[in-house]
């Protein structure tokens, strides 16, 4: 009730946005810019927060979709002068980093993994299987790169190399943005930028996270033992809580889950 009094100052409050899982566009249980946009508005919006904190357990996924969710964080935080701080769980690699660096601060525990500055695509080639069954591929297209990479195809170098420049040019994006956001916070000198994964202190000694420790101390100790959070994030349906849709559902979950193995998570 103390906030509603007249002249007298509310405990600091601490907006805390849940990050947890894969990006990607689609998916009912995916981080997009979508799905967590009305989340993320709210969360600088509502009650005149002191800080938006971001917690994060993410194994990446779509440098879009991160670009796009990390691009609205720093806008409201700019327009609302309000500080991000990041802290991160088990994991926060590649598109999940992207996101841990829209924070000004990041924070995470001495387990976390953190890194993984990379780009990766990933595919199955079905070429010689449907040779082998006797099966003849028929594709026809205008316009000669229409079809490229084609599964059920053998490979070709053009296809490849037009890929790998696809590959290099997010890469550089994924390389500015880290660059700009962790200024002045990165050694020289090093490549932090080769896919590679740092855990807990070593993250910290390249300059990848600020330091160790946790959301609810952490703010208690910067803002005071009596500061509140209000917690956002994405919000399941009724009939999703209750097994609605469960066969996407479990093929979301084990896409999900291949993401984590990576890590070995």
């Amino acid at each position: 009730m103390k906030r509603f009094i007249p002249f007298i100052k509310p405990d600091p409050l601490v907006a805390v946005i849940r990050l947890s899982g894969a990006i990607a566009a689609g998916g009912r249980g995916a981080l997009n810019d979508q799905i967590l946009g009305p989340a993320i508005e709210k969360a600088f919006k509502r009650g005149k927060p002191t800080a938006v904190a971001l917690v994060i357990n993410s194994p990446g996924g779509s440098p879009v979709q991160s670009s796009l969710i990390g691009a609205r964080i720093r806008r409201l935080s700019e327009e609302k002068d309000i500080p991000v701080i990041a802290f991160v769980e088990d994991v926060a690699a590649s598109g999940g980093y992207w996101l841990a660096s829209a924070a000004d601060e990041i924070w995470a525990d001495e387990s976390s993994i953190i890194g993984s500055i990379g780009v990766i695509s990933m595919s199955f080639g079905f070429n010689e299987l449907i040779n082998r069954h006797g099966v003849e591929r028929r594709v026809y297209t205008a316009g000669k790169s229409k079809s490229m990479l084609d599964p059920f195809q053998p490979e070709k170098p053009a296809d490849i190399k037009r890929l790998k420049d696809m590959l290099e040019h997010i890469h550089e994006n994924f390389k500015a943005w880290v660059t700009t956001r962790r200024a002045g916070k990165l050694p020289e000198g090093k490549d932090l930028f080769t896919g590679e994964i740092w855990v807990g202190t070593s993250a910290q000694e390249v300059g990848l996270i600020d330091g160790i420790g946790h959301l609810v101390p952490m703010m208690k100790q910067r803002y005071g033992d009596k500061v509140r959070f209000a917690r956002y994030g994405v919000k399941r349906s009724f009939l999703q809580r209750f097994g609605a849709r469960a066969v996407t559902d479990a093929l979301d979950g084990i896409e999900e889950r291949a993401h984590f193995a990576r890590f070995g998570l």
